[in-house]
């Protein structure tokens, strides 16, 4: 005879449960706050939502969270990349000089930086796989030694938009079925690598040599080269963003990108990606950029200092790292708990 419930115990509610979904998955939570967040600017600022703002908005927002894909690849494995804005500098101004001088058509330039940015993302991974230098220490010298290198081809001069072949920067604001351009390339990215995570063996080696890289060389993985493979990724698309960087903002300095892998970092820890490794997603790191880049927004649109965006940004990361900290501990004691029954 099956037993009923008490009269006085209501069955969770359809709107319960997802609440409590959400409460336990950071992509869910992060999604109704970026919800919220945008209906309150919205309201507070009307133009907020207007189509000139979506789109400046989403365009460097898309830039960012291609980043955040990579430098995830890499905080996935227990590592961090410091370099990536050096790279997306560089690669901007190096395929802007390629422009400038005409002597490549764009899709080839556009390669190039590519190439470029895949290359620094090699070099970081071998002098971190081959010399076993801390990835925190070595891509805080390639970030310094990259930079150096774009202010060596900057020379002292920089790039305007009329450099640059005529119509270049309006991708920018171009649409698709009304969807911003590069916010589609940043789904497409998304989904790919996301795709290649959960269904590829380099995709499960990166999380299992995030979570235990001693247990995972045990059963065969190769996990200096999964590494290395982390950083050469996460350099290619720090070149990908550093291409629609040039297209985005046009006038290029040797300065460019200056202090947005702050920004990458913080969108990928916001996003759930563990900075201890073994676990998030690359989506959860594009939402990430997306309440990052929403805040942002919401600072120029009320008016309100930019200088609280550097706060915001270090008072993310250390919520979020905290955070991590708290669910490990009590994971740990969880199983410590289950293994004395």
């Amino acid at each position: 005879m099956a037993l009923s419930a008490p009269a006085n115990v209501r069955a969770p509610s359809r709107v319960g449960t997802l609440i409590g979904q959400a409460a336990r998955s950071r992509e869910l939570t992060l999604a109704v706050v970026v919800i919220l967040l945008t209906a309150i600017v919205a309201i507070l600022a009307p133009n907020f939502l207007s189509s000139s703002n979506v789109i400046s908005v989403t365009a460097l927002t898309a830039i960012i969270a291609i980043a955040a894909v990579g430098e995830a690849l890499v905080i996935i494995t227990k590592n961090i990349d410091l370099s990536v804005e050096s790279t997306m500098g560089l690669v901007a101004f190096v395929v802007a000089e390629v422009l400038k001088g005409q002597n490549l058509p764009v899709p080839a330039a556009w390669a190039i930086g590519i190439g470029l940015g895949l290359a620094l993302g090699m070099v970081n991974g071998l002098v971190i796989t081959i010399f076993r230098v801390p990835s925190i220490v070595a891509t805080l010298g390639t970030l310094s030694i990259f930079r150096g290198l774009t202010y060596f081809v900057a020379n002292g001069h920089e790039i305007n938009a009329t450099d640059l072949p005529a119509g270049y920067t309006d991708a920018a604001s171009q649409t698709v079925f009304g969807v911003p351009l590069f916010v589609i390339l940043a789904i497409v990215v998304v989904i790919v690598v996301g795709l290649a995570l959960r269904y590829t063996a380099l995709g499960r080696h990166l999380y299992a040599v995030g979570s235990n890289a001693d247990a995972a060389a045990t059963i065969g993985i190769r996990s200096r080269w999964t590494v290395f493979m982390a950083f050469a990724l996460s350099g290619m698309l720090a070149g990908v963003a550093g291409v629609l960087w040039g297209i985005e903002f046009g006038q290029l300095y040797a300065s460019s990108a200056s202090g947005e892998s702050l920004a990458v970092i913080a969108a990928v820890v916001v996003g759930g990606v563990s900075i201890a490794g073994g676990s998030g997603t690359v989506v959860g790191a594009a939402i990430g950029a997306l309440f990052l880049g929403l805040i942002n927004n919401a600072l120029t649109v009320l008016s309100l200092p930019q200088e609280w965006l550097q706060v915001i940004y270090g008072v993310v990361i250390l919520f979020a790292v905290a955070t991590d900290a708290v669910v490990q501990v009590r994971t740990q004691r969880a199983r410590a708990r289950s293994r004395t029954r």
